[in-house]
């Protein structure tokens, strides 16, 4: 996942308050921590579910997040940002899905100068 966020044009790895982020300039793009006991989570709050999870939040904006929304699993959205996604990242987590929205989110973060140099 490193690969294809940092791959993005200014974009940059740092550790977050649990697990990794990726930012642009001071937007947080992307953020994959593990939902466990000892860390608040709004996965675990949400679901139930108390065994460590891997999960990826970005942001997306429109039709796009209002499918993952109502999706349901692999997706979820926490309750404190009405622009973020949840994923849960597993065995069976489509990688091209997640590049997929990492860019999507990159887009919704970066100036526009940053948009362009992505093309369409």
């Amino acid at each position: 996942m490193a690969s294809i966020a940092l791959a993005l044009p200014d974009a940059y790895e740092e550790d977050a308050w649990t697990g990794v982020r990726w930012r642009v300039r001071s937007r947080t793009f992307a953020h994959v921590l593990v939902a466990q006991e000892g860390y608040t989570s709004a996965y675990r709050e949400m679901t139930g579910v108390t065994e460590p999870t891997t999960v990826l939040t970005f942001r997306s904006s429109g039709d796009e997040l209002l499918a993952m929304v109502h999706a349901g699993p692999p997706f979820y959205q926490p309750p404190w940002s009405p622009t973020v996604v949840g994923m849960v990242l597993d065995g069976d987590t489509d990688w091209d899905e997640v590049a997929e929205q990492l860019t999507e989110s990159y887009r919704f973060c970066a100036l526009q100068r940053l948009r362009h140099q992505l093309g369409r």
